[in-house]
């Protein structure tokens, strides 16, 4: 291979032009990578390709030259390297559909950048695709972490995970998806880490919540710390590792989706408490808050493994419409007075010392790589 070949530029396609695709196209180019992104709206795509902006979803933000887009999604994938999914969740399938056939015999990596549950099948998103390509899964890394678009745009510095069944592929996606203000760390749970991001949404609705109804920082506190409790059990259960709950993917992606405005799961939440119905926060919403879509599959899993999520049912119970938004808390989170044990059903300690060990491994992979565990490290 000549010097020159060596020296190509990757290029990407991000797939999904909306705050977090467009935000992620920026991190791949400022990583050195040629990106083309794809969106269904012409005048989207010819925003982002000559303006290099996208006015409606990231206001104020300059986009690099190296971000190209088109509404053809043939023409987006010519040529690529890796391909970045960042399609609403409950869509993602019937896009995949006509992707398919552009892909045959193709075996470059597929990331998803998305954080829900299909309703129908409560599959996780690197399922959907597996089984919709046929792909080997090893070609599968997903992407999540303590990341607002808004921010990260913004260029202010932040870290994610990586994670697939294959070494090779977490490497060469995270080799791209890093610069001077975005990196990056791998793992091998892709299970948890995506759990992870799903699990997350629906504690933040929780706070939104709590937030519209006007309940201070105690409140939001207990629930952000049982929450954590409810999702590492079920992330367990269904196969994950519990320290990748304590990790990036986890409390990072918690803490930061609970207490931001930034959010839209938050806002979601804020609204309910502040007295809309699920239908009138949906049609307020401009982007989708993908908690909201993901409460009942979860529900549905945690109820099939036998794991208790009172804090989730209750958020089911206020999108419902069965329960006043100003109950929800912590302290209806057990059926009796029976004092029950703070640790999780998986934990090694108590909860006080785990949730500490979590917050120190977390600020320790956002400060610098030696402080994390070794499945975490770039």
């Amino acid at each position: 291979m000549s010097r020159r070949a060596e020296a190509r530029p990757a290029k990407v396609a991000v797939l999904g032009a909306g705050s977090w695709g467009t935000t992620f196209g920026k991190i791949l180019a400022d990583g050195g990578s040629d990106v083309v992104m794809w969106a269904r709206r012409a005048e989207l795509a010819s925003e982002i390709h000559t303006g290099k902006r996208n006015s409606k979803y990231l206001p104020g933000i300059n986009l690099p030259r190296s971000m190209s887009a088109t509404a053809q999604l043939e023409e987006a994938i010519d040529g690529v390297d890796q391909i970045f999914l960042s399609i609403p969740s409950q869509s993602l399938r019937e896009n995949l559909k006509v992707l398919r056939p552009m892909l045959v015999g193709s075996e470059i990596p597929l990331v998803s950048l998305m954080k829900g549950v299909e309703k129908r099948s409560g599959l996780r998103m690197s399922q959907v695709i597996e089984q919709e390509l046929a792909c080997d899964p090893a070609r599968i890394a997903v992407a999540s972490g303590p990341n607002l678009a808004l921010e990260i745009a913004q260029e202010q510095p932040t870290a994610a995970v990586i994670s697939s069944i294959d070494a090779d592929t977490a490497a060469a996606v995270a080799r791209l998806a890093r610069n001077r203000y975005f990196r990056t760390f791998v793992n091998s749970d892709v299970v948890g880490t995506e759990f992870g991001g799903v699990l997350k949404n629906l504690i933040a609705v929780a706070i939104g919540i709590v937030d519209g109804v006007g309940y201070g920082e105690n409140t939001k506190a207990s629930i952000i710390t049982r929450g954590l409790v409810e999702m590492t059990d079920f992330a367990v259960a269904q196969g994950a590792q519990p320290e990748t709950l304590q990790g990036l993917a986890g409390l990072g992606d918690l803490i930061a989706t609970c207490q931001s405005p930034l959010s839209r799961n938050n806002t979601a939440g804020r609204l309910l408490g502040q007295g809309y119905s699920f239908q009138d926060v949906v049609s307020q919403m401009q982007q989708t808050a993908e908690g909201l879509a993901s409460v009942a599959p979860v529900l549905q899993l945690a109820r099939a493994s036998g794991v208790e999520m009172p804090i989730v049912e209750q958020v089911k119970r206020v999108l419902d419409g069965t329960m006043n938004p100003r109950e929800i808390a912590p302290h209806l989170t057990t059926d009796d007075d029976t004092p029950k044990g703070e640790r999780t059903q998986y934990g090694q300690a108590g909860g006080g010392g785990a949730l500490w060990r979590s917050i120190q491994r977390a600020l320790d992979q956002l400060r610098n790589g030696g402080g994390g565990p070794r499945s975490d490290r770039p």
